[in-house]
Formats: C-alpha cells, structure tokens, sequence
C-alpha cells in the first residue's frame, strides 16, 4: 500500500478522498491551514514553504493529492490576495518539494480552465484552441496546470492533472461562495430566497463517486495525463431543473426561488468528456442527482440541525 499525503485534507473533497483512500489500506497524511483531531493530520500553509518541507523531511510519500486551494470565482475577486498565494505560490511550494523528494502528485485543476468554451469539453481543447478563462479562480488553476507540465519538462516530475466537474456532497459547508447545490440547499432549508439564473446546464457529481474515480488513480497513474473527472455526459441538467429537485427535496416553498436571465462571467452550458476517465481511472457514477441531492439534505438537516 501507498504512503499518501492529501493536502486541503480537511476540505470538502479532501476529507471524502481521505476516507476512501484508507479504505483501501493505504497510509494516508493530511495537511491543513485548518487544525484536525486525526494524529495523521498536520496543520500547515501550503504557501509557506517552510511548513510543507517539515512535513516532507519527516516522510517520504509516494503520492501527493494537491487540493489545498481557494475555491470559487467570487471568493478569488474578494479574497484574490488569498486565492493567488494559495493557488499558484503554494502549488510551486509543492512542486518545489516533489524536485527534493520525489513522489508522484495528482494535482486538482477544475472544469472552469475550459472558460468561455462552449463546444465538447475534451481534455486537449486547450492545445487545439485559445480560451479565455473567464475569472481568477479558473486563471490561478489553469496556471497551476502550466506549473506542473514546466516542472514536468525541467526537472522529469511525474504528474497527473485532474479537473473536477459540480462535485458535491457531504462536508461541503455553506457559504455563499460555495457551489450552486450548497447555496439551494442551505437557503431552502433556513427559508431563504436564492437565484436561480435561466439557461445554464450543468452536470454534478456526488463526492462518493469522485473520490473513488481520484483514489484509482494510485492504481492506475500515467505521469503527464490530464483528466475530466465528472458525472455522466447524459445527466446534464438545467439549473432551472435543479432548483426544482432542491426545492422537492427540502420541501420549501417555490417562491424562494427567484428566476433571473443569463449569468454573467461563466459559461452558459458546460458539455463534459468524461470517455478517457472511463477508459483509464473505471470512472463509473452511481448516484444520479435526485438521490445525490437526497444525500446532501439529510446531511445538511443533520449539521445545521434544520
């Protein structure tokens, strides 16, 4: 078995790919700006170079899950001092590391590099067709993705690049600049009105079945891939839809959805490949939206006690 850390363990994916990971046995660490009771846990800043090569002097990992970020568009315009130095600082802290003690890194990039394309979002758009990330979140990661193909070709690194597409699920917490699913779900169970903005699509992914496409990669690992890593191409579905389900789900009143046009600044409909997923990690989603949503509410009542 692996000698893995997974760094932001204490995150949402993080703690839900932790989970998984020692259930297959493997001996995983997790680090975190966040203190943890787990004895394998270590609090530390990715974008403070000292703290991480502590950390690496003590143990020589084989893999390094890096999804230690800031996350969200508008959490990156109000907080982009945070966002840039995690982000892109604490991802070159790591790769700075992987140079002195070599482990193979599983780095998290996100669907929003594909910015304002709205063909087939297969993994090589980006070496056929010039995108304009549409805000410094989807920017930082897309940098992320060119720091580790540098490093690749500098120093031999081993790297796989994966971009997660509407995960969700338990121990994701609410705040507004968290996803679409936590905000419904949250603001319909404490009586809130929420926005529903028309004719965007998306396809969402329960954190369950992520994880365990993320944790085959130790099985499966070919240094210099990038992989979408999401539901299924045929769950797609309007954000219209969606608030229809949350609001069944949580059963709140309709009127706290308040419809509105177009979103500005992100992609209207996002049109996933997840065929090289399927073909290399067995990507195989289980938990269609209905009953991921399902899960989320219940766990959701249980923390807020609503």
């Amino acid at each position: 078995m692996a000698l893995v850390l997974v760094t932001g363990g204490r995150g949402f994916i993080g703690t839900n790919l932790t989970r998984e990971l020692r259930s297959r046995g493997h001996d995983v660490w997790t680090c975190d700006i966040l203190q943890g009771e787990d004895p394998l846990h270590v609090r530390a800043d990715t974008s403070v170079y000292q703290q991480m090569e502590a950390i690496f002097r003590k143990h020589k990992f084989d893999y390094v899950y890096h999804l230690a970020a800031e996350y969200g568009r508008w959490n990156g315009e109000d907080h982009y001092d945070n966002l840039w130095r995690t982000n892109v600082i604490g991802t070159k802290n790591i790769l700075r590391l992987q140079e002195r003690h070599p482990f193979r890194m599983i780095f998290f990039s996100s669907a929003e590099v594909y910015g304002d394309y709205d063909q087939l979002m297969s993994e090589d758009v980006m070496e056929r067709i010039p995108i304009m990330q549409m805000n410094d979140y989807a920017i930082t990661k897309w940098a992320g993705e060119m720091q580790c193909l540098n490093h690749a070709s500098m120093f031999g690194s081993e790297t796989v690049r994966v971009r997660p597409v509407g995960c969700y699920g338990p121990h994701e917490y609410y705040s507004p600049y968290r996803g679409v699913i936590p905000i419904f779900v949250y603001r319909s169970l404490t009586g809130e009105k929420f926005s529903v903005y028309r004719g965007h699509k998306r396809i969402f992914d329960y954190v369950d079945d992520t994880c365990t496409t993320f944790a085959n990669i130790v099985e499966n690992f070919k240094p210099g891939e990038v992989y979408n890593i999401g539901s299924r191409e045929d769950w797609a579905i309007g954000i219209e839809e969606l608030a229809e389900i949350v609001l069944e789900a949580t059963g709140a009143s309709p009127v706290l959805a308040e419809y509105k046009g177009e979103e500005g600044f992100t992609t209207r409909v996002k049109v996933v490949d997840f065929s090289k997923a399927r073909r290399d990690l067995r990507h195989d989603p289980k938990i269609d939206i209905r009953e991921g949503v399902r899960r989320y509410v219940a766990w959701t009542r249980k923390v807020y006690n609503k």
